[in-house]
């Protein structure tokens, strides 16, 4: 049997893309869309609470194109946490126009295909730089891009029957590209092998969308991606700060 890539799993990730429901929203009194803005604002006032205790993070944007209008996307240390974000959010008055469009579950991770450069020994969780990775710090940068995506196994390119050597050396040429953004993307890798759809769900933070593109565009070249790579739908939002809401709302 092949050998099996390990990883290091930080938080509980979940992508929830939702559809604004307008012409309901449009038959609503402005008085009751305000009291449902200021109780969704209070929501978002608990999360901020999370996150100065450093117990989670969240944000949220407005995407482009027809597949969705909002994406709020959480962190939680459990996949208990993020459930009860998400229906918490379900309850409240304003979800009733907020219809459900596409969600993602994965687990923020790292994994042993890149060259492990710690100390022998040492906790690789209490690591400084290992738990930036894991825990990471949602950027209020302008632009967002989401997509899954699924390592190739067909006859003829199965990333699974290749030896680790073989997957390790790709990767580290995969992520020379990466490094090459530094400063200009950030990036998320959440693992959802056994947890949703596809094998990873990939967030990118860009102040400038092109980024996306070029970054994009250069790792398609990659051998790694060439051969084996197989993706979903790209999902791409701008920054939406809690205190913009009520201009992102009004009618």
């Amino acid at each position: 049997m092949n050998e099996a890539v390990k990883t290091l799993d930080g938080w509980f990730s979940l992508h929830d893309f939702r559809t604004i429901d307008w012409p309901a929203l449009r038959e609503v009194s402005p008085a009751d869309r305000d009291s449902m803005l200021n109780e969704l604002q209070n929501f978002l006032g608990d999360m901020d609470i999370t996150k100065k205790m450093g117990e989670g993070e969240h944000t949220i944007y407005s995407i482009v194109g027809q597949k969705a209008d909002l994406l709020f996307f959480t962190l939680r240390p459990t996949l208990e946490g993020l459930n009860e974000v998400e229906n918490q959010l379900n309850k409240l008055r304003i979800a009733d126009y907020l219809l459900p469009a596409y969600s993602y579950v994965s687990v923020v991770e790292l994994s042993n295909y890149l060259a492990n450069h710690m100390a022998k020994g040492e906790d690789p969780y209490e690591n400084k730089h290992v738990r930036e990775r894991l825990y990471p710090e949602l950027p209020a940068r302008k632009h967002i891009c989401f997509y899954p995506m699924t390592k190739r196994r067909s006859l003829s390119d199965n990333w699974y029957m290749l030896p680790m050597e073989e997957r390790q050396a790709m990767i580290r040429d995969h992520g020379a590209i990466g490094r090459t953004y530094a400063g200009k993307i950030k990036q998320i890798i959440g693992g959802s092998i056994g947890l949703d759809d596809f094998e990873w769900g990939v967030t990118l933070f860009a102040d400038d969308a092109l980024d996306f593109k070029r970054i994009v565009t250069e790792m398609r070249f990659d051998e790694s991606s060439a051969r084996f790579a197989e993706f979903g739908s790209f999902l791409i939002g701008n920054y939406v700060a809690a205190d913009e809401l009520p201009n992102f709302f009004r009618i």
